[in-house]
């Protein structure tokens, strides 16, 4: 039976994405009236499973799980509306040239006798180096539950000063950091990925076994300082409750917005399909509601915006209505990954040559990118001519622990390749042409990693980076709505004077992967921005609290 909100405000949410039905759900639990409009026939945003082939189906964009946050599950009911999350046997595998192996995953003992036919010292060095990263993922989760500092226009350098204090306080108080954890966090935010693992680590291997995480979804480098927070950024999820722990939704991405989709439903939210607003309507600064495509008007208080800050800033916004310094600002807004993403069918699992028979590696994630030299190699093929010759290839084989997403003894594989530029050389476009050679090159990096591959591939569909910008709405083809830097972190994210939500006009809210903590499907955005909302509205403590299950302070 549904529960219709009361009359205690009314919200439109834009976009249907898991971050926006997240941010829709929190709102209509606090009582508000909530229309939720997206474009797409579909719901879910990047987190859907779709056909991609006849018999054959898979989670079309998103494609893992770890982020989500446990929190969001219990409060949206979403293992009761049907959510199952399997957890993988192990976390990742990667095959070397030379015909050896390495996999992490399936218990400390495990992963160090796999890193102990590479080196012995590396092997010893993993419970430190996990127990740190741990430290350092829970103090950043703590981070990412909690709304940034808003440090505004005419916020005094006494406030900035105490603002920022009351941040590392809360840090110190909440994570228990000793002083050196504080300056190891500090050096996860600006070094390299290779200086924090060179620390650790003499096996390039191993090194290149843990970059992967340090460049996923992110045009860069592991040898790039910065790359090392984006690393810790995948650190700090978890499945079913274990910390580090990676998984897969039964029935792909789209079963956790599906379910999402029902707990609003549940409260009376509106879901709007095929309706893509034209334009944010405002009067003196303040929103009024949305016009859209259709022509017509919707009205509302507060508008949450779960589409990416260059589309809300430049299509939705009149400029007219934007702060100057906010207009100039986001013409610097980093947005672009990198990123070519492909699904394919499969008639059988492939055969590695450095693990040739059927195991728990093919239920992890494969990466096949050997070495930080490979890595290094394929950012700079990107920047010279647009795709790399290598690609760094990730592949996840779903079907081995979810049978309902291929026919009886085939399966269904997830590519996420890089790197690869959204605007190519000379400004030219992403044709049929372009897509044939990046696919060519995606797969000739299996083949040398599992002869044969080819001659299982029945057939395939493959995501540009401008393909993901036209059906995703991903500004360059960026997963993360925008660069993982620390230019584009925590109070600066979106932009410094805008991290906290709130955007230039009052009642418009961004809700999106834009918004802190950034990209990953963990539905943090679009909570701790209804949290906001509601504090802003100074919404009633006990309407509040039964949202959220936490009091009114932090």
């Amino acid at each position: 039976m549904k529960r219709h909100a009361t009359e205690s405000g009314r919200a439109i949410v834009i976009g249907a994405g898991h971050n926006g039905l997240v941010c829709a759900f929190y709102l209509a639990k606090a009582g508000w009236s909530v229309d939720v409009y997206e474009k797409r026939t579909v719901f879910g945003g990047a987190a859907i499973t779709d056909c991609f082939y006849p018999g054959f189906r898979n989670s079309i964009a998103s494609y893992t799980v770890s982020l989500l946050d446990e929190q969001i599950i219990k409060d949206m009911c979403l293992r009761e509306l049907g959510l199952r999350i399997v957890e993988r046997p192990l976390s990742n595998f990667l095959p070397l040239e030379d015909g050896r192996s390495l996999s992490a995953g399936g218990g400390l003992a495990s992963t160090q006798a796999s890193f102990a036919k590479l080196s012995e010292k590396d092997a010893l060095a993993l419970p430190a180096y996990f127990a740190q990263l741990e430290a350092m993922g829970n103090a950043l989760g703590r981070l990412a539950r909690e709304a940034p500092p808003a440090w505004q226009q005419g916020t005094s350098w006494h406030d900035w000063l105490l603002s920022g204090a009351d941040m590392l306080a809360r840090l110190r108080d909440l994570a228990g950091l000793s002083a050196a954890d504080r300056q190891v966090l500090l050096r996860l935010m600006c070094d390299s990925a290779e200086d924090l693992l060179s620390q650790w680590f003499e096996s390039d291997a191993v090194k290149a076994l843990f970059s992967f995480d340090a460049v996923v979804g992110h045009l860069a480098t592991p040898r790039m300082p910065g790359s090392a927070y984006v690393l810790l950024h995948h650190c700090f999820g978890g499945v079913n409750g274990k910390q580090g722990q990676w998984g897969h939704a039964i029935g792909g991405m789209g079963a956790i917005t599906q379910a999402m989709v029902a707990a609003c439903e549940q409260l009376g939210v509106r879901l709007h399909r095929d309706s893509p607003v034209k334009r944010i309507l405002s009067q003196q600064d303040r929103v009024l509601g949305v016009m859209l495509e259709s022509g017509a008007i919707k009205e509302a208080e507060v508008l949450a915006c779960n589409a990416h800050p260059l589309i809300m800033s430049q299509q939705l916004l009149e400029t007219a209505d934007l702060p100057r310094d906010f207009q100039t600002a986001m013409t610097h807004y980093r947005s672009e990954s990198g990123s070519f993403r492909m699904n394919i069918a499969l008639s059988a699992l492939p055969r590695f040559s450095a693990h040739p028979e059927a195991g728990p590696h093919h239920a992890s994630g494969i990466i096949l990118s050997p070495s930080l030299q490979w890595m290094d190699q394929a950012y700079r093929d990107a920047v010279d001519k647009g795709m790399a010759d290598r690609p760094i290839v990730e592949m996840l084989i779903p079907s081995v622990v979810d049978d309902s997403l291929a026919p009886e003894g085939c399966h269904v594989a997830s590519l996420f390749c890089q790197h690869f530029r959204r605007h190519l050389p000379g400004r030219s476009l992403w044709d049929e042409k372009q897509k044939q050679v990046a696919v060519e090159s995606v797969f000739q990096v299996i083949e040398d990693f599992a002869p044969g591959f080819r001659q299982s591939v029945i057939g395939y569909a493959a995501h540009s980076p401008l393909d993901l910008e036209r059906d995703f709405s991903l500004i360059g083809g960026d997963i993360f709505h925008g660069k993982m830097s620390l230019s584009q972190l925590w109070a600066a994210r979106p932009l410094l004077g805008w991290g906290a939500y709130r955007m230039p006009l009052r009642g418009l809210y961004l809700c999106g992967a834009g918004a802190h903590p950034g990209g990953g499907v963990s539905g943090l955005p679009g909570r701790n921005a209804a949290r906001q909302i509601l504090l802003d509205r100074q919404t009633i403590p006990s309407r509040l609290s039964r949202a959220f299950n936490f009091n009114r302070q932090p």
